[in-house]
C-alpha cells in the first residue's frame, strides 16, 4: 500500500488545522479531518483546542490513528479490498477516511463494481453520489484513479 501518497492526498483533501474549527457541516474538527464530536474527551477540552490548539505531533498522531481505524474497518467489512492494486486501495481508504466505513458501505453498487473489477462502472457510479457533489474535485480525482489505476495529481 502506498501510504505516503495516501497520506499526502488526505492532508490535501482534508486540510490540516491545529486549532479546532467547525467544518462545512458544523462539526467541530481538528488536525486532518478529526471530528471532535466522536471524541467526548476532546469535546470537554474544546476551549483549549481552539486556543492555543494542538501541536503538529498531536495532529499527526490523531491523523494516523484515524487512518488506522479506517483501514481496520475496511479489513473487517470489505476484506477483499486488500487484493486491489495500491492506487485503488488508496481510493477506498481515502473514501473510508472521509465518509466513515458505515457510510461507504451504503455505496453498494459502487462497491459491487469494485469487487468485480468493473472499474469503469465503479468510477462512473461514484460520481453519481451526493458525496461526489459535496467534495467536487476530490471525487473526480478519485474516480479517475479508480477507472485507470493510476495516481492523479
Amino acid at each position: 500500500m502506498t501510504t505516503d501518497c495516501l497520506e499526502a492526498d488526505l492532508v490535501r483533501d482534508e486540510g490540516e488545522r491545529l486549532r479546532a474549527y467547525k467544518d462545512s457541516r458544523g462539526v467541530w474538527t481538528i488536525g486532518v479531518g478529526h471530528e471532535l464530536a466522536a471524541d467526548p474527551t476532546a469535546c470537554a477540552e474544546l476551549k483549549r483546542l481552539i486556543d492555543p490548539g494542538i501541536s503538529k505531533a498531536e495532529a499527526d498522531a490523531l491523523f494516523h490513528q484515524d487512518l488506522d481505524t479506517a483501514r481496520h474497518a475496511l479489513d473487517l467489512h470489505l476484506p477483499w479490498w486488500r487484493s486491489l492494486d495500491d492506487v485503488r486501495q488508496d481510493v477506498l481508504a481515502n473514501m473510508a477516511f472521509n465518509l466513515g466505513v458505515a457510510k461507504l458501505l451504503t455505496f453498494e453498487s459502487f462497491l459491487g463494481f469494485v469487487k468485480a473489477g468493473k472499474y469503469q462502472h465503479a468510477a462512473l457510479d461514484m460520481l453519481g453520489t451526493l458525496w461526489a457533489f459535496q467534495v467536487g474535485a476530490r471525487a473526480r480525482r478519485l474516480s479517475a484513479q479508480m477507472r485507470t489505476g493510476l495516481r492523479q495529481p
